[in-house]
């Protein structure tokens, strides 16, 4: 019998996996999907204390997120680097007294290491912005691979000894005299198994009130606030390294951010979601809103043609009964039902709490599970996060890899750091690498993603481990299909 099953492969039913397999428990989450396959790639990819949310008096939530920039930032970072934020100040802005103060209460609620103090700054009238605006604020949080976040929680979830379960859908669950007994739908081999475990945790994310009720057959214990999230992407909009947040006249703020060297990333909307789950898309006008705020800040325009990818996300807000999503909290809240056995539904939650929000689970069912051990992930590194400065990962694959080139051994180090050196092994040459599919990406790489990291698809690779979706094209993007149905069907 296992000790627990995880119903959700998203970054909390990762990290919950990684923290209770790290104590010593029998562990199998399972996903309908690939992992991260939903909300949590679909983020404004920040690890980030949440200035705004200061402004709703959730300092309990803005420390708690401070805390953990600081943990994760240590634990990952390939993936996980500080970033400078401007606040341009327009005269619809908040007042500059109010900017100050919560930039203060920012900087001093959670003790800093890694990340600089916020300050008042001049606006370059030759740069980026309006030239009507002449001052602002700087602040800085992180910005994370979301999806590669959760993919190394899954890593480090096996390495402790976890089933990681992809494509795999919980369809069913039954009292048994000892624990639960839970039917899992393989989608790709269109099989079913049962198997037992003491205790259930529900992370799944948008689904989770439809799935709790499904499964218990009893009424969701929260109603659930399902909110559409949507970001667009352009080519890069300024040369610098900072990224902005932008003050909207509806009290709302955009983040506009550099993303993948090439590209900036614009968002997010906040508008109510009804429908399919499965299908979430950007509307027109969320676009229209997007558009007009950066257009206001911005001396070079953008236009609906420029917007050359868009995704969409939906989060799982507690219906607190405001009118205003904006001010719906960002915080979790944990259920567990004891009869007849143990479950715990996740409710709520951001990418930047999710290993502490795992610490909570796992402090909830100690009584179920009492030969768990002690929480221990707040001071371990997660997989590739194994060194000291990227600067020296990178010397140290420079002197090994020397013929791969600078842009290809930056682009690992910041997806894989230290795993760089497991996909590459004894590598000599461009010609060791395999077929190369489109821009950098050969098939050594592809090979070891499908292998180590449950890849199964051109998607999974392009988007979801590598963010290369918008540099192939679209006869790469079959011919990289074609490999990996033709060399993983078995997988």
């Amino acid at each position: 019998m296992h000790d627990l099953v995880i119903v959700g492969g998203g970054i909390n039913g990762a990290g919950i996996a990684a923290d209770a397999a790290g104590r010593g428990l029998d562990v199998v989450l399972c996903e309908k999907g690939d992992l991260a396959s939903a909300t949590s790639s679909w983020s404004t990819k920040l690890i980030h204390g949440g200035l705004r949310y200061l402004e709703h008096y959730e300092f309990g939530l803005v420390r708690k997120s401070l805390q953990e920039r600081e943990l994760l930032t240590a634990a990952a970072a390939h993936i996980i680097k500080p970033l400078a934020f401007h606040i341009p100040q327009l005269p619809h802005s908040r007042s500059s007294l109010m900017i100050r103060a919560g930039l203060f209460l920012y900087d001093n609620l959670a003790r800093r290491r890694r990340f600089l103090s916020s300050k008042a700054i001049k606006i370059d009238p030759d740069g980026p912005l309006n030239s009507a605006i002449t001052h602002g604020f700087e602040y800085w949080d992180a910005q994370v691979d979301d999806s590669r976040l959760v993919v190394i929680n899954a890593l480090q979830a096996q390495r402790q000894g976890a089933q990681i379960l992809t494509r795999t859908e919980c369809t069913d669950m039954r009292a048994t005299d000892e624990g639960w007994c839970v039917t899992l739908h393989d989608h790709r081999r269109k099989t079913d198994r049962e198997i037992e475990c003491r205790a259930i945790v529900n992370a799944a994310g948008p689904w989770v009130a439809s799935l709790s009720a499904q499964l218990s057959k009893q009424k969701a214990e929260h109603d659930i606030r399902l909110v559409k999230g949507s970001h667009i992407v352009v080519p890069r909009m300024h040369t610098g390294s900072q990224a902005f947040m932008l003050q909207h006249h509806d009290g709302r703020v955009i983040f506009v951010i550099p993303w993948l060297q090439d590209y900036t990333l614009i968002g997010t909307t906040e508008q109510e979601h009804e429908g399919s789950l499965d299908h979430v898309a950007i509307s027109k006008e969320e676009i229209n809103y997007l558009l007009s705020i950066v257009n206001l800040y911005f001396k070079k325009s953008i236009l609906h043609s420029d917007v050359v990818y868009s995704y969409s996300g939906v989060r799982p807000l507690i219906d607190e009964e405001e009118q205003n999503a904006s001010k719906v909290s960002r915080d979790y809240n944990l259920e567990l039902k004891t009869q007849p056995h143990p479950m715990l539904s996740v409710y709520g939650g951001k990418v930047t709490t999710y290993r502490v929000l795992a610490e909570e689970v796992l402090s909830k069912l100690k009584t179920a599970l009492p030969t768990m051990g002690p929480a221990w992930t707040a001071n371990a590194k997660l997989p590739g996060g194994d060194f000291d400065l990227p600067e020296h990962l990178f010397q140290k694959l420079v002197s090994k890899y020397f013929w791969l080139g600078p842009d290809l051994i930056s682009r690992w180090l910041n997806s894989y750091g230290t795993l760089s050196f497991d996909i590459l092994g004894d590598a000599r040459s461009i010609g060791d690498l395999g077929v190369k599919f489109g821009h950098n990406l050969y098939q050594v790489e592809v090979d070891y993603l499908c292998k180590e990291e449950w890849a199964r698809t051109a998607d999974d690779v392009l988007w979801r481990r590598t963010k290369l979706g918008l540099k192939l094209s679209k006869a790469e993007r079959d011919s990289l299909a074609n490999y990996i149905n033709q060399s993983f069907s078995a997988y």
